[in-house]
């Protein structure tokens, strides 16, 4: 009986509490509105904190309304606008597509849609090589010739046979998911028999061999066209100043001037060949490798733009570029992630000079180095890079995401194409990035590279917000 009787009183308890919440008086109302008015009601918060137990997560932790404070303020306006977007993404390489390749059927379409598919980080942007790079098993061209044969001037041997067991087939699934993906090819070397070093490794391009190239690559923009893929754009060689890789071409930018407005822009108009034409692709301390080629109104005129990597200079070099030459497009093609590195360092690194960073200096696009790898980090070249860490790992149909994907995902996820680069005031401690999307949301990418935990405003019209914010913390705020 005495059980029976404890219940009942708890029982009555109970009602009496809920009875008394449901009877507030109208100040108690309004108190309870204001507390849930403390967290935007508008905005989207992803985060992804070094010690991995944030990973591109949906939040609202850290997250109030602005109000009257000391922190740093981030302003966003939409009336000062930049450049348009192209897409976000990595490279596909020959080594990428093979792992893809080589998942089962299921698994391989679950990975691709939540790498491509709008409800999974939504990569719009791919480069992919002309021929093989260094991240495949071994180096090849197109027109690679039998045992006794020195030159192809017709191209007769002309075949991308070896992309279609691998890299055509992984394209066209990526393609079924987001038909809009862009696609920029970049070849490592131009076939050995071009070339004065007669290898897949270093030399430079035979002029009398000039003519030839830009036939072969009118070639391969055609067959991939036949096979349903688009080269948006194409850049005239990948590092033509990093000629020991394996395959490599150096091209001084006298000899890429020379190429493009002789060669290359005529062989394009003559076969009405859309695809831009990109010029340098490499590090961003010789920026004045692309201005001296735009110096040469001949080879101006055929040329969109130029490309960057960061492993030499600084990102802040290409406004550079950008106030020479404003009419010229600018794009960010490479940045590798070592296996021996750190997760909190390398995304710290990446969101600050790579997303933010190539984005406030005009870049159109921005890329890592490479989509997929395995464990054993192959495949490559004899000669090729042994430590290049993929966007995912693949061991058969196994995955892992790794520090690239999030760091590519909190950009491609959230910016799509055709995105608008908007003013947002910015400083060393805590950069930052704004876009307003064709849709007309607001994003905000910010790193906390404080050192320290911080509080932080962002001053958007709709809705401001402050955001407590871990050291070394990359976050993307959405205002729908």
């Amino acid at each position: 009986m005495r059980k029976l009787k404890h219940t009942l009183d708890l029982s009555a308890i109970v009602f009496i509490l809920l009875f008394t919440l449901c009877s507030c008086n109208e100040n108690e109302d309004v108190e309870v509105v204001h507390i849930e008015k403390d967290v935007p009601q508008n905005v989207s918060f992803y985060l992804t904190t070094p010690d991995k137990l944030n990973l591109l997560e949906l939040t609202t932790r850290g997250l109030s309304a602005m109000t009257s404070n000391n922190n740093f303020t981030i302003s966003v306006s939409d009336q000062t606008t930049y450049q348009e977007i192209d897409g976000f993404g990595f490279a596909l390489t020959g080594g990428s597509a093979l792992h893809l390749n080589s998942m089962g059927s299921s698994q391989r379409a679950d990975l691709l849609n939540e790498l491509f598919g709008s409800n999974g980080i939504g990569i719009s942007y791919l480069r992919i090589s002309v021929g093989a790079s260094d991240l495949d098993a071994e180096p090849f061209s197109y027109d690679d010739l039998p045992a006794g044969e020195t030159e192809d001037l017709n191209l007769d041997h002309f075949s991308i046979t070896k992309d279609q067991k691998n890299l055509i087939p992984v394209l066209k699934e990526i393609l079924a998911i987001n038909p809009n993906i862009k696609i920029l090819g970049s070849p490592w070397s131009a076939p050995s028999w071009m070339k004065t070093s007669n290898s897949t490794i270093g030399g430079s391009l035979k002029q009398e061999y000039y003519p030839v190239y830009a036939n072969y690559l009118v070639k391969y923009i055609q067959a991939y066209q036949a096979e349903g893929i688009t080269i948006d754009a194409l850049s005239v060689q990948n590092e033509p100043h990093h000629d020991s890789n394996n395959p490599s071409m150096r091209m001084e930018a006298n000899e890429m001037a020379a190429f493009v407005k002789n060669n290359l822009g005529p062989a394009f108009t003559s076969a009405n060949i859309q695809t831009k034409i990109i010029v340098w692709d490499h590090n961003a301390d010789n920026f004045n490798y692309p201005i001296s080629i735009f110096n040469d109104s001949e080879a101006n005129q055929y040329i969109d733009g130029s490309a960057f990597h960061l492993y030499a200079g600084s990102i802040n070099n290409l406004s550079k570029v950008h106030n020479a030459y404003p009419g010229k497009n600018l794009y960010f093609t490479e940045q590798w992630v070592s296996s021996t590195g750190n997760f909190g360092g390398d995304l710290a690194w990446h969101m600050k000079n790579i997303v933010i960073g190539a984005t406030r200096n005009w870049c159109k696009n921005v890329l890592q180095w490479n989509l997929s790898s395995n464990s054993q980090l192959q495949p490559h070249t004899p000669g090729g890079c042994t430590q290049c860490l993929g966007g995912v790992t693949i061991d058969g149909n196994v995955v892992s995401r790794n520090v690239g994907y999030y760091v590519i995902g909190h950009s491609s996820k959230f910016v799509p194409p055709g995105s608008v680069r908007i003013e947002s005031n910015t400083s060393s401690n805590f950069p930052n990035v704004a876009y307003q999307t064709p849709e007309g949301k607001i994003v905000v990418i910010l790193l906390n590279d404080s050192g320290s935990q911080n509080s932080i405003n962002i001053n958007v019209a709709a809705e401001p917000i402050t955001v407590n914010l871990a050291a070394g913390a990359a976050a993307t705020f959405v205002w729908e």
